[in-house]
């Protein structure tokens, strides 16, 4: 069972949304090295920072990113994995 503080309290809702994510290249490539990777991660961490989407785990491996999440309820997980992309 969640715990009271693990509740997210927004204005209307109170919420415990989660998701896990895996983002792979085409053809699963080993191309998330070096510089890559860096921008990748923080790419991904000012859209979740711009969402109010809090990061609860991440991993950057060499063909793909592995992303735990907790975010609000107006947004869906299709909408989510959209906003990365642009």
């Amino acid at each position: 069972m969640a715990q009271r503080n693990d509740l997210r309290h927004d204005r209307h809702t109170v919420s415990l949304l989660t998701d896990h994510m895996v983002f792979s290249p085409k053809y699963r490539g080993k191309i998330l090295t070096g510089d890559v990777a860096l921008v990748t991660e923080g790419t991904i961490r000012k859209t979740c920072k711009e969402m109010d989407i809090q990061i609860i785990d991440m991993a950057v491996n060499t063909d793909h990113v592995y992303l735990f999440i907790k975010y609000p309820p107006k947004y869906s997980v299709s909408y989510i994995s959209q906003e990365g992309q642009r």
